[in-house]
């Protein structure tokens, strides 16, 4: 496995050409995205739903033929800090965007500070009519009035706690369990599954 096979969390990254089983929810994704009112302007698309089911993948089948970039909140979030990293997000990512600015942010260091909240790199990415913003939480309440479109991507938990135990290995198992737990919590307060345009299952 070569660097460039995987992404700063560490998660193996999808292959965009071998769509499976996605590929006709990317297709209606994408129609019902394009035929969506813009929020100032733009159209920013939100790919929600528990770790592990499959939102980096369905994000790469939408990004290309949207012509959108991809901000992924594995660069905001860390095991330390579930969900308290969104005014952040909303600061650097949201709001610039909404402006007709680029998004400027800071990336947590996985690599030098897996279990801290050390930032590292700054990235920068410019505005376009359409951008793809992917990961736990980031269609929550408080994204109402600035997404266009929000996907919820759903796995049976058993499955997605295999897909995390393989990436991270079996001593992040209690990690996993706290974490899950968490996401259970969150998205059960927040509603965030029923405010969804689209709902995928995942495998």
């Amino acid at each position: 496995m070569t660097s460039t096979d995987r992404d700063q969390a560490g998660w193996q990254l999808p292959d965009p050409d071998k769509p499976g089983f996605m590929a006709p929810y990317a297709q209606k994704a994408r129609d019902e995205i394009l035929e969506t009112p813009p929020v100032r302007g733009m159209r920013i698309i939100g790919i929600d739903g528990p770790s592990g089911a499959g939102k980096s993948t369905f994000a790469l089948q939408l990004a290309s033929p949207l012509g959108a970039p991809i901000i992924h909140v594995d660069d905001f979030v860390s095991w330390n800090d579930f969900a308290g990293w969104w005014p952040r997000f909303e600061h650097q990512v949201l709001d610039p965007l909404l402006r007709g600015e680029p998004a400027r942010y800071q990336k947590r260091d996985w690599v030098a500070d897996e279990f801290g909240d050390s930032l590292g790199e700054w990235a920068t990415v410019a505005w376009s009519p359409i951008v793809i913003v992917e990961g736990v939480t980031c269609t929550r309440r408080d994204s109402i009035g600035k997404l266009a479109y929000a996907v919820w991507m759903e796995a049976p938990q058993e499955e997605r706690l295999r897909r995390g135990l393989e990436r991270d290995g079996e001593s992040h198992r209690s990690l996993w369990r706290k974490w899950m737990e968490e996401e259970n919590q969150f998205f059960a307060a927040d509603h965030t599954r029923d405010r969804a345009n689209l709902i995928v299952p995942g495998i």
